[in-house]
Formats: C-alpha cells, structure tokens, sequence
C-alpha cells in the first residue's frame, strides 16, 4: 500500500471511511477534505459486477456531463484536407491527415487529449496503435471519436463529453467536475454518468451491477456513496 502524506491522513480522520453517504453528503465530503494548492480534479470510480475478460460485457460509450469536467480539452484531428478548415471551425487544436499521423510514427510530441478521425483516415491512423493505444488516444466508432462529422465531435467533446470504459478489474474512472466547483454542478454531473452506466449494463452480467462507487479528488481520500440510491441519484439526470 503506498504511504500518504500528513495531510491526506489528517483529511481520511474527518470521516467515516467505512461508511457508505448518500451522493451529494458524499459529494460535499469530497470538497470539504481537498488540501492541494491547486483545483483538484473530482472524480468518481464504479467498480461494475462485469466480466473484463468477456466481449459482451465491456463498457464503453461517451457522455455528456452538463456542466464539463472543468479541464480545457485539446483535440486532435485526423482528416482529409478538404475537412481541415471545419475541424479548425469547430475548435480543433490539432489538424492533418496523413502527413499528421506520420509525425507522430516519427515522435511527434503527443499534444493532445482526445483524437477524432474520419473513417477514411482510419487506415493511416491504425498503424499508430502502439502509440494511441495506451495513452487511450486511438479512436473508436463506440466513443464516438471515429466520425464523419468531425465538428459536431470535436463541439461535443469541447463541450463537456467524456469517454468512459472499464478496465481490465471491471472499474470505470470518470472525472466530474473540480473541487472549485458548485455542489449542484458536482451532484448534476455524477448524476449524468451514473445514469449512463446504468443504462449500458450488458444484459449478460449478472448479480449486482454497481458493486461500490467512491469519489474522491485528485489528492484526497476516497469517499463511498450509497449504491443502494443510485436510482435516485441517476434520476436527478432526467
């Protein structure tokens, strides 16, 4: 187990870590015991009653938090060069095509976050999978990030869209917001993408489906939410 600062020991004393809250005392705990000189990131890990290993229960999808996640997002895109001019429109950071995508074979510095191809750029953007790959940069038609409406991602992305996916435990970590945040915004955010998981559960898991959900920031303790009310959590998302 790694060893956590004075700070973070003093913070983990203010509250019941064995407990489970419901979401929005869980929410204003996670506030309250944020110590960083910095905006710490919110954010927030389901631990899901999935098998990783089996394809029919893996998931993956995008969504829409209300209020952003409160990080500028720098996106990329792959395209034709008759699309560059509408990716830039539409907030691009990053644009090219083929020329684009052997830099980075070459090294190019990865400066961006998320990348967003046209299908027909795909075949170039495949060979750089030991590159995207695992900085999860590669895109994917299911994360909406392999389009042919290139604005309308990189708006929606720009806009507080986020990708989500379970890793190999079965956990999905999201960021929700930053601890500079309103409490309504965090609570309204959580809310978006509990929504969400629930509504992907694949039809083939079976048992309990959110088996534990705790927030945290980016250097304080984690805090656990009562699963037993996600439906009503998730209902503030309607």
């Amino acid at each position: 187990m790694p060893k956590h600062g004075k700070r973070y020991r003093e913070a983990a004393k203010r509250f019941d870590r064995q407990a489970a809250y419901p979401a929005r005392e869980a929410l204003d705990l996670v506030k309250t015991l944020a110590f960083a000189n910095f905006d710490e990131t919110v954010e927030a890990v389901f631990r899901l009653g999935i098998d990783p290993r089996k394809a029919d229960q893996l998931v993956r999808g995008t969504v829409s938090l209300p209020h952003g996640t409160g990080k500028e997002l720098r996106v990329a895109v792959f395209a034709p060069a008759d699309r560059h001019a509408e990716a830039t429109e539409a907030g691009a950071d990053v644009v090219g095509g083929k020329e684009l995508a052997a830099e980075i074979a070459e090294g190019r510095e990865l400066d961006f976050d998320l990348a967003i191809a046209t299908p027909d750029m795909m075949a170039e953007v495949g060979k750089l999978g030991r590159i995207l790959g695992p900085r999860g940069l590669m895109p994917n038609p299911k994360a909406g990030t392999v389009t042919t409406d290139v604005a309308k991602a990189v708006k929606e992305f720009k806009g507080g869209r986020i990708e989500y996916r379970n890793d190999r435990y079965g956990n999905v970590h999201v960021p929700i917001g930053k601890v500079s945040f309103g409490l309504d915004q965090l609570v309204e955010n959580l809310a978006a993408i509990t929504s969400e998981i629930l509504r992907v559960r694949p039809a083939s898991a079976k048992g309990r489906y959110v088996r534990s959900l705790t927030v945290s920031s980016t250097m304080g303790p984690g805090v656990h939410v009562d699963v037993g009310k996600l439906d009503e959590v998730a209902a503030l998302a309607r």
